[in-house]
């Protein structure tokens, strides 16, 4: 299995995660090309640094000729442009490099982006995260939600980008260490806030988390809603053959402290115990936790918004199928699949946002076969294909959708004919 390992000694934002997906090999014309598709104004720039002895690249968004920067200095020195402006009425700030968006319209932006389908439901997970914790916190509805820092352009170019680079690293899972949070307080949109920041800390709910020496804010919601939706398990550094290694750089310079996010990538290697076996069975068993609600008076629309807002709490799965209920009413059985530690939040959620007086939960054993990803090249690009092992033999092999989909639509030919041409030349790769 292909996996990705971020160490988050120094926290994680958006940016750092960026540069470290460049210092890795994703390459800068894919975000550049990703941003000219935002059409918000907005641009890159990166440069090699050194935070604390170490080389790591730095990614910097460049909106109106300005650079992003850490949210306590953009929020002091718009206080002090506030406070000028009270002094001098006639001079103007313009805030639309930090303008607050509602989720809806961020949500538009990203569905226009000349993205995969892929990334663009990894990026709206992400801001759905955003929009959950910032609703809990605040105690509103998701739309109600006035999205400040999150909402600028800047923002939206770092989530966008996270979920095009995460796609193109080509990993089957991303892991994580513990993330050090720092400490302190941090001027943000609705005050001076102790760290981590309340929404910050809503979306590492069950995230091992610890503050260091260094009394700054370490992870930026953002980061934290990155973690949130890509990384699937948290612990120390896995048995691993390291192939790439990025440094992604964090804006400001600590002595003695190397101020970068470290990612990691390579195959996981089985850990092989004392008497000689590996310890794991083909078919790995987890407990899962199934919901489930019978809907026959809510709108369809409303009903794919819960499913994204469920992915976005952490579900594993989310399907529906038509059921016939009481007095010959039409109506649809809503299933939704999690690891038991997120079964209170989504049960929550469904009460919460659907129609529902009731919700139906059981837990249930799950097996999953080991898979990794093998490359082939056809004659239009790369299309990875899914590969699952059972009894140490090849069980299942599938081309990826996403990649055969976007081969399909940039080339104007057959899906079929780019998935049938995947499929034969990994089995002369594996036969040869």
């Amino acid at each position: 299995m292909r996996i990705a390992y971020l160490e988050c000694f120094s926290g994680i934002s958006g940016d750092m995660f960026l540069g470290a997906l460049l210092d890795a090999g994703v390459p800068f014309e894919l975000f550049q090309k990703t941003v000219a598709g935002l059409n918000i104004g907005a641009e890159l720039e990166h440069s090699r640094v050194h935070r604390g002895g170490i080389s790591a690249t730095k990614l910097d968004v460049v909106v109106n000729g300005k650079k992003d920067m850490p949210r306590e200095e953009f929020w002091a020195q718009q206080h002090a442009g506030s406070q000028e402006s009270e002094a001098q009425p006639a001079h103007k700030h313009s805030h639309d490099h930090h303008q607050a968006r509602r989720l809806s319209e961020i949500l538009h932006i990203i569905a226009a982006a000349p993205i995969s389908e892929y990334a663009r439901r990894t990026a709206d997970e992400i801001f759905l995260a955003l929009g959950a914790a910032e609703a809990a916190v605040h105690n509103v509805s998701v739309e109600e939600v006035h999205f400040h820092e999150v909402g600028a352009a800047d923002a939206i170019v770092d989530i966008v980008c996270a979920a095009v680079g995460a796609e193109a690293l080509a990993v089957d899972q991303f892991l994580a260490s513990p993330l050090n949070v720092g400490g302190g307080t941090v001027a943000c949109a609705h005050g001076v806030m102790p760290v981590p920041a309340p929404a910050t800390l809503q979306l590492l709910k069950n995230v091992p988390i610890y503050s260091g020496d260094i009394q700054k804010e370490l992870v930026t919601p953002t980061g934290a809603a990155i973690v949130k939706v890509l990384v699937s398990k948290f612990g120390p550094r896995p048995v691993m053959a390291t192939e790439r290694i990025g440094c992604g750089a964090g804006a400001r310079n600590f002595p003695g402290h190397p101020n970068v996010l470290r990612l990691t990538i390579g195959e996981a290697q089985e850990a092989v115990t004392d008497a000689g076996s590996t310890g794991e069975s083909d078919d790995a068993e987890e407990e899962i936790a199934i919901l489930e609600a019978n809907l026959d008076d809510l709108n369809p629309q409303v009903i794919g918004y819960i499913v994204d807002l469920a992915f976005a709490e952490g579900a594993l799965d989310v399907f529906t199928a038509p059921v016939q209920m009481k007095k010959n009413r039409p109506g649809t059985l809503l299933t939704v699949l999690s690891r038991p530690e997120h079964e209170t939040k989504l049960r929550a959620l469904l009460f919460r946002e659907s129609s529902t007086l009731g919700v139906r939960t059981r837990h249930e054993k799950r097996y999953a076969l080991p898979r990794r990803h093998e490359a082939v090249v056809t004659p239009w690009g790369d299309v990875r294909i899914k590969v699952a092992h059972l009894n140490g033999s090849v069980s299942q092999y599938a081309p990826e959708y996403e990649d055969c989909r976007r081969i399909a639509v940039e080339h104007r030919i057959p899906l079929k004919t780019v998935m049938q041409e995947a499929i034969r030349l990994y089995l002369d790769q594996k036969n040869a």
